[in-house]
């Protein structure tokens, strides 16, 4: 159980901070003792200032050249997804509650992964280049256009007055941060490369803190009286539907575009992921201290655990595959 504990710590510490959330809300809450409202402002710029040092210029160059995939990838990222809602959004809110319904909907607009994505794609056996490129696309890509998808088809952008002070509020925030962090790679690349195993959980950090802050503030202002084991089941069931709807869907138009296997692996694994990682600072920076912010978060945080596990099985799958095809030929 312990070496369990310690393999999913990330998971746990979420959970843990709901508990702590229900039990201790005032301490967490915006404004509280431990002021997290402004503590995660600065914690989020961090978290894309490194995201900005881990982009690699020679391995974005290398899949540059694949422009079918890119398309597919981003069009499968921010147009199939965003339509999802569209098509679904109102029968999401006929019986969910409708901070829980505007949650999926800033689920479906997110971008990609950029960690997992690639991962699962080298693990595949895929093309890695091209999963590179288009999961930090994605990343770039999400910084404007997920706001402007909340401010279409969710009305309301939190206390910032318009779409473009939001953009604006957005960009000094998390472009701004990751730019430098790119142009500070050769200077701390390697420094921060070295010192990865501590670097490397300090986004996982700031998340923790920001749904800790997230769910402190929707409990004090009583956002979950409603909420009921029923309609948690509801979530996991569609973020569950909408995953594997998506892999199928993927998968089908990666045979019918006649990609190669490298590049449906990538297709697959980039396209069908979304980012807790950018999704949770975003949120935080698009909806500020909005008490609906907790449940607004929960589709995310469901979807990010199942999609790390079905995918990691058919990463494992495709590998082997491909493996036995190989000692054949």
């Amino acid at each position: 159980m312990f070496a369990l504990i310690k393999k999913e710590w990330f998971l746990v510490g979420m959970l843990l901070a709901i508990v702590l959330a229900a039990l201790l809300p005032k301490v967490g809450s915006s404004g509280g003792v431990l002021h997290l409202d402004q503590v995660t402002q600065w914690g989020i710029a961090l978290v894309f200032f490194l995201h900005g040092i881990g982009l690699s210029p020679r391995d974005i160059r290398k899949g540059l050249s694949n422009w079918r995939l890119h398309l597919f990838i981003q069009s499968a990222t921010f147009v199939i997804y965003p339509l999802v809602w569209l098509t679904l959004g109102h029968w999401f809110e006929s019986f969910l509650p409708k901070a829980l319904a505007f949650g999926f909907c800033y689920l479906l607009v997110l971008p990609s992964t950029i960690s997992s994505s690639v991962a699962m794609t080298a693990i595949a056996g895929g093309n890695v280049p091209g999963a590179i490129f288009n999961a930090s696309l994605s990343s770039v890509l999400g910084i404007f256009l997920t706001p402007l998808y909340v401010q279409l088809f969710m009305g309301f952008t939190s206390s910032h007055a318009d779409f473009s002070g939001t953009v604006a509020h957005i960009a000094l925030l998390l472009f701004v941060p990751m730019v430098a962090g790119q142009l500070l790679r050769p200077f701390i690349g390697q420094w921060v490369s070295r010192h990865k195993a501590i670097t490397g959980k300090l986004d996982k950090w700031v998340i923790l803190l920001i749904v800790y802050n997230a769910f402190c503030d929707s409990v004090v202002r009583g956002i979950w009286h409603d909420f009921t084991i029923v309609t948690l089941l509801y979530a996991v069931g569609l973020c569950a539907l909408i995953l594997v709807s998506m892999i199928a869907l993927m998968y089908f138009l990666g045979h019918r575009f006649q990609f190669h296997e490298e590049d449906q692996s990538a297709a697959l694994f980039c396209g069908t992921k979304k980012s807790l990682a950018a999704g949770v600072p975003m949120a935080k920076v698009i909806f500020g201290a909005n008490p609906m912010l907790g449940m607004l978060l929960l589709p995310i945080m469901i979807y990010h655990p199942l999609q790390i596990f079905v995918c990691a099985l058919l990463a494992n799958r495709f590998s082997k595959r491909k493996a036995a095809i190989t000692s054949v030929a």
